[in-house]
């Protein structure tokens, strides 16, 4: 039996690897990325960052070797300080 293949593509006809959702928004990021290589992508370089993960918090240590898979749930929450 042959196997149906459905490829998604971008707005420029590129093929989309995966979709996550941030905060509730649909981001489409390549196969194999990382959770800090997400925040690289979506410009949030501060250590000070919550993220969950599919209802599980990511300590800051584990960003760089936590691989991303298509429909994932993130909320991304950064710090601010004041007064």
């Amino acid at each position: 039996m042959a196997r149906l293949e459905i490829l998604r593509l971008d707005n420029n006809g590129k093929e989309i690897d995966l979709v996550v959702h941030v905060n509730g928004k649909p981001i489409d990021i390549a196969a194999e990325t990382t959770l800090a290589q997400l925040l690289l992508q979506l410009e949030i370089t501060t250590r000070h960052v919550a993220v969950e993960l599919n209802l599980e918090i990511v300590p800051f240590e584990n960003h760089a070797k936590c691989e991303l898979h298509d429909g994932d749930k993130l909320e991304v929450v950064t710090l601010v300080g004041g007064g």
